[in-house]
């Protein structure tokens, strides 16, 4: 099957069946296929779509267009799943839930990314602990998800390579913005690691990926239909973004609030609630607990019992970080040089928080990537940032800020403070943190 006749037929908004879809992405990962063609593909699929078995082919094809993991060998003792997010601010679920879910009975195989524009990427958080290793051999990582439950890692160049492939040509072409592509890249990466079960947590709100609540529906939804169509069943729980997820932002600061978490303290924050309910999702789902509240006592348990910070230790050791970490944390997680508060001008009710200004903040002080190659300093970043419906009074703080000087503190603490907005009296009510859960064929 000649490549121009698959990009004529896409073209010509016909619809592709599974082999001319596998052959495409065949081509694209053993490099057959070049960038123009792989541009002109993405552009005839932002241009004219693709029906819903199109999306499932395009999802097994990048999924098997690289190694697929298996562990039939390894002879696991319970079910091999993980979780995903779109991402957000003070977004710090995957360190608590993939040790917490592992001390339940799972095996988690967590690949994971880094930070993209405001928001925080989990192997960015890790890397704020010295000597972890987020690009262990294959070897290793198989060992510890047997042994410890759970390893997060970044992605290996033999995982969903087209996606790699495909992206790149995407992020030139003003070709991201499609649906099925999107779904493509997410699950494709995620399929691929062998897994029995997925629970996804799509942000809802103005620190979310998507740009309105609809497209994040949407996304979804699809994300439901695709994934148990390609063979792993898929749920997902729509979950607020109108704030940051913690009440911090940046990669040492969340790392020391996940250790925080493990050791059973937190239980009233918004971050322990959203880790909770997909925790549940994930143990019902992969038939780890019967229901619901079969789930919640196993998830006590682990937590009251020290398993799950004890699993977040072997993991953590286990991957070059230092074995003491959740005794010590001060000691291997090094404070920002400055720290000051960023006070409110006056006195008001926390109505609205532009979460995607925060995130970017951190960004500027040095906490995430302008560029793809700028280093990242973990020591900076955000605390004690006040929550939506929060009373405050004149010259308390709206947040705290960690910089590496006064002069990069001064240089965004304007912006920062203009991303709160104060009301009097309060008209917003805090939205729910789970807006939905949407598992195939149902919702709620």
């Amino acid at each position: 099957m000649l490549i121009q006749d698959i990009l004529r037929r896409k073209r010509n908004a016909e619809v592709l069946d599974a082999d001319a879809i596998h052959t495409f992405m065949r081509g694209v990962a053993d490099g057959s296929v070049g960038d123009a063609q792989i541009g002109a593909f993405a552009m005839a699929v932002v241009l004219n779509g693709m029906n819903r078995e199109e999306a499932i082919a395009l999802t097994e094809a990048t999924r098997d267009s690289g190694q697929v993991l298996r562990w039939h060998d390894l002879n696991l003792d319970g079910p091999v799943l993980d979780k995903h997010s779109t991402g957000g601010v003070g977004d710090l679920v995957s360190l608590v839930l993939g040790p917490w879910i592992a001390a339940c009975g799972g095996h988690v195989p967590m690949i994971s990314g880094r930070g993209l524009g405001h928001t925080g990427g989990t192997l960015d958080k890790l890397e704020a602990i010295p000597g972890y290793n987020v690009t262990p051999d294959d070897d290793l990582f198989r060992q510890l998800v047997k042994d410890v439950g759970v390893a997060i890692i970044g992605q290996t160049g033999t995982l969903a390579p087209a996606d790699k492939r495909l992206y790149g040509v995407r992020d030139v072409t003003a070709t991201v913005e499609s649906l099925p592509l999107i779904v493509a890249s997410i699950l494709g990466k995620k399929l691929a690691c062998g897994l029995d079960t997925l629970v996804m947590d799509v942000k809802v709100g103005n620190g979310a990926f998507m740009p309105t609540p609809d497209a994040s529906r949407e996304l979804a939804e699809a994300i439901v239909a695709i994934g148990s169509g390609a063979g792993t069943p898929t749920s997902v729980l729509l979950t607020d973004m109108n704030q940051p997820l913690a009440d911090c932002a940046g990669n040492a600061l969340e790392v020391h609030e996940a250790l925080r978490l493990l050791r059973g303290d937190g239980r009233d924050s918004r971050l322990y609630q959203v880790t909770h309910a997909l925790a549940t999702e994930m143990l019902v789902q992969a038939g780890l607990a019967t229901d619901a509240a079969d789930a919640a006592t196993r998830l006590e348990t682990a937590l009251a019992s020290g398993e799950a910070l004890e699993r977040f230790s072997r993991m953590v050791h286990g991957l070059g970080g230092p074995s003491d970490l959740a005794e010590r944390p001060a000691h291997y997680l090094a404070p920002a040089p400055f720290t000051t508060d960023v006070v409110a001008p006056r006195a008001g009710t926390v109505n609205a928080i532009d979460t995607r200004a925060l995130g970017l903040g951190v960004v500027e002080l040095g906490g995430g990537r302008r560029n793809a190659g700028d280093a990242i300093d973990h020591r900076v970043g955000l605390s004690h940032i006040a929550a939506l419906g929060q009373r405050i009074e004149i010259g308390q703080p709206l947040l705290r800020l960690h910089a590496t000087s006064r002069a990069e503190a001064d240089a965004v603490s304007r912006r920062l403070s203009e991303a709160f907005t104060l009301g009097e009296p309060a008209h917003a009510v805090p939205p729910e943190l789970i807006h939905a859960t949407l598992r195939q064929e149902t919702s709620s």
